[in-house]
């Protein structure tokens, strides 16, 4: 039963290190949100779509190469129109034309008004599929420190080689048990 449970957790060490290295490699490479299957991760930063999605949790969304499948009620993330550099994850409330495109009117879950400017649809990236997987985004955050990298990576990478070290030894010592002459 120790060893299940042991190979079960060095499995599951492993698999933790690989996909937090994988994330951050990949994000620092390309300077992009991590991505997997498709699906681009994103971690919620403010509370404005609470409870929906809750600050510090991860949520998968899907790039959009056009809008005209979006509808009042989906979660979209957009640039912001004044920040450009800043991505928003909200609601959908209402959509309109303006000049014979579409535009996103939204609004956070848990904001009490609708956001004040309109989101034109070339702004709009990603829709959200589903997909939260809380506080992951708080360790996906300190993986990308010194010392997380410290405690994530290099420490649980040192107690993997220690446990496999310690189980070649232990069965190499009772291999040369085995061989020893009965006297």
């Amino acid at each position: 039963m120790k060893k299940k449970i042991g190979n079960t957790l060095t499995v599951l060490l492993a698999v933790v290190l690989i996909v937090l290295g994988y994330t951050a490699v990949s994000s620092k490479i390309t300077g992009k949100a991590p991505s997997l299957f498709g699906y681009e991760m994103l971690t919620v930063l403010s509370g404005s779509m609470e409870p929906v999605l809750k600050t510090g949790s991860v949520i998968a969304v899907k790039p959009l190469e056009n809008t005209d499948a979006l509808k009042v009620k989906d979660i979209i993330t957009y640039r912001a129109v004044d920040q450009p550099e800043m991505l928003i994850t909200h609601r959908i409330k209402k959509i309109i034309s303006e000049n014979g495109k579409r535009v996103f009117i939204t609004k956070g879950d848990s904001n009490n008004m609708e956001d004040t400017i309109p989101v034109p649809e070339d702004h709009v990236l990603f829709q959200y599929k589903g997909l939260m997987i809380p506080y992951i985004g708080e360790v996906l955050a300190f993986s990308k420190t010194k010392t997380g990298i410290l405690f994530l990576f290099i420490i649980p990478g040192i107690l993997i080689f220690l446990w496999q070290f310690l189980k070649i030894w232990n069965a190499d010592s009772a291999s040369e048990k085995r061989k020893e002459p009965i006297s």
